[in-house]
């Protein structure tokens, strides 16, 4: 799998933001078929950083209404990535 198709977008949030700027942690959603260990090589591609620790999470996808009968939207994965001390992201 390509480094591109690894990680398809940074998620900025209220609680992403504060564990970017306590702990320097990023949170991602990343391909449901990619490892840990792709996540780090593309992350560490992409930023030029150094990844300490990769923690992963599938997310199901939540009900929805749609007209008159119940769909799901889709489910994808996350990506919690702790980097070195010294390594910074600017997403924004």
């Amino acid at each position: 799998m390509d480094h591109t198709n690894v990680i398809i977008k940074p998620l900025v949030t209220e609680k992403s933001t504060h564990l970017q700027e306590s702990r320097n942690v990023y949170a991602f959603q990343v391909a449901r078929g990619a490892n840990k260990v792709q996540i780090r090589q593309a992350v560490q591609a992409i930023y030029n950083v150094k990844v300490i620790d990769v923690r992963t999470m599938n997310r199901k996808g939540k009900p929805r209404r749609s007209r008159f009968k119940m769909a799901t939207t889709s489910n994808w994965k996350r990506a919690i990535v702790t980097l070195d001390e010294n390594s910074r992201i600017e997403l924004y």
